[in-house]
């Protein structure tokens, strides 16, 4: 079975705009989408890549992002999307994890001396690939199980997690997806998530391009801009984080904005407020939610849009392919109303982890995969998100796990001890606040400092709190529960 979507379109619909740049105006249609990925691969194998090596992309979603989407499908190449708000130190710690034979970087991002695969300029190396002579490529092509991304996730051992997500996934994913959104060639979507997380490939991207439709691509989010291409592109789908549905609706061209061809929002995060979805609704645009995770799908359930409000909170039910449980802390299926773990069969869930066979054991009973979120079903079998089991919080859109942060600030020599949990913000729905128990004098401006050196921005935590010492359960651990308490009562 070919996995080769562009080829198909190529010779379906070779005409028809498969990616336009909202900024700059260019565009590639499917014929020359195909044809480019065809000498870009031969380009690749020319240069000595073979099947399953790792192709590391610091870059924003741009046009040559998606080339290398479709050189991926030809050649087996497995893409290693990268981060491109992460420090040096992070960005090196994942290309020597995925053993990345080469970087391709997006000229604004500057080059690290330091990185341990050699790094090309993405401009030149379109330009060099580009002049390829166009042949017919003869070289082993990927099957279902074959990795076609390797995503980072933040981990809880300090370390991020390089989760494999096969050609076989994209087809399932990209199937679920089409079944509950409704998905077909002829929309349009305006794509403004980034390109290292899932979501920026496979919530929309992927399936649409499976199906034959349309992405427009912004690489940044301003709000009276996003309106203008949402109205002036036609639009028909659109995800965003739920702050972002909030600055759109806060936007001063948001009344005067034409929507009339945006079949709906989709939205994943934490819950919306009824008056927000109750705004858009009075625009005519539905709201649609979700759960997922890079792991599995990532479009593992989806609420109907008519019951935004009547259920607000819920994830909805799980999607088509799936078979699924909630296990309770005892072990046994939980009932309803009762809290239990998500565990999830479907050919939608990754294989494991890139060179973590410890992580990979430890996500599995048997043929299931364990979520490590949990959640409750009513008595209608609606899902609803209760806790997560990791301590993630979302912040702006952003999954941040605190442990990542805790195992940074470890490092420091004065710090005897810290934990950092998630707090309510007006702004960004949660950020992190920082306990911190010290054998020096230390302040705020000295550790904000200490986490630019090697932290994502994003990660920082906003607030920092200095205590003698942090708190304990009875079981001797940190008590995160108390100290979540302290802060909202301070």
């Amino acid at each position: 079975m070919s996995l080769d979507w562009f080829q198909k379109w190529a010779l379906y619909s070779p005409e028809k705009i498969a990616i336009k740049e909202w900024n700059t105006k260019r565009a590639l249609s499917y014929r020359e989408l195909n044809r480019q990925a065809i000498q870009w691969s031969q380009y690749l194998l020319d240069r000595g890549f073979q099947k399953g090596d790792r192709l590391g992309v610091l870059s924003e979603f741009r046009l040559e992002y998606f080339i290398l989407l479709g050189v991926a499908q030809k050649t087996g190449i497995i893409l290693v999307p990268l981060n491109y708000r992460l420090s040096a130190r992070e960005l090196q710690y994942m290309t020597q994890d995925s053993g990345c034979k080469l970087l391709l970087m997006e000229s604004q991002f500057t080059p690290d001396p330091n990185c341990p695969v050699p790094i090309d300029s993405l401009e030149s190396f379109a330009e060099e690939a580009s002049k390829v002579e166009m042949n017919e490529l003869s070289c082993p092509k990927p099957e279902g199980q074959d990795p076609l991304f390797i995503l980072y996730t933040s981990g809880t051992t300090g370390f991020p997690k390089g989760a494999l997500y096969t050609h076989e996934m994209a087809i399932w994913n990209s199937l679920n997806t089409a079944l509950r959104l409704e998905v077909n060639a002829n929309d349009r979507c305006l794509q403004i998530m980034p390109p290292f997380h899932t979501g920026g490939w496979n919530v929309l991207s992927t399936p649409l391009l499976h199906f034959g439709a349309s992405l427009i691509l912004m690489p940044k989010f301003e709000p009276e801009e996003c309106l203008r291409a949402l109205a002036e592109e036609s639009i028909s789908l659109f995800m965003a984080v739920p702050t972002m549905v909030r600055m759109l609706s806060e936007a001063p061209n948001f009344e005067a904005a034409d929507l009339a061809a945006l079949r709906y929002f989709i939205v994943g995060g934490e819950a919306l407020a009824i008056p927000l979805i109750e705004k858009w609704a009075a625009k005519g645009v539905p709201i649609r939610q979700g759960y997922g995770l890079t792991e599995v799908g990532p479009n593992v359930t989806s609420l109907n849009a008519e019951d935004a409000i009547r259920k607000r909170g819920s994830i909805g039910f799980v999607n088509f392919y799936y078979d699924w449980k909630l296990i309770s802390e005892a072990g046994t299926e939980a009932s309803t109303g009762e809290k239990g773990e998500l565990w999830l069969k479907s050919p939608c869930v990754s294989p494991g982890y890139w060179n973590n066979p410890d992580a990979t054991a430890s996500s599995r009973k048997g043929d299931w995969f364990k979520t490590g979120d949990v959640l409750i079903r009513d008595e209608e079998g609606y899902l609803y998100l209760v806790d997560r089991l990791k301590n993630m919080y979302i912040s702006g859109g952003e999954n941040i796990y605190p442990s990542e942060i805790e195992h940074f600030l470890s490092l420091h020599p004065d710090i005897l001890e810290n934990v950092v949990v998630g707090v309510p913000d007006s702004k960004w729905g949660e950020v992190g606040c920082a306990f911190i128990s010290s054998n020096a004098i230390l302040n705020e401006a000295d550790l904000r400092a200490y986490c630019e050196k090697g932290m994502a921005r994003f990660k920082i935590p906003k607030h920092f709190v200095f205590l003698d010492e942090l708190p304990k359960n009875t079981a001797g651990k940190i008590d995160r529960h108390a100290l979540h308490s302290r802060f909202q009562q301070d």
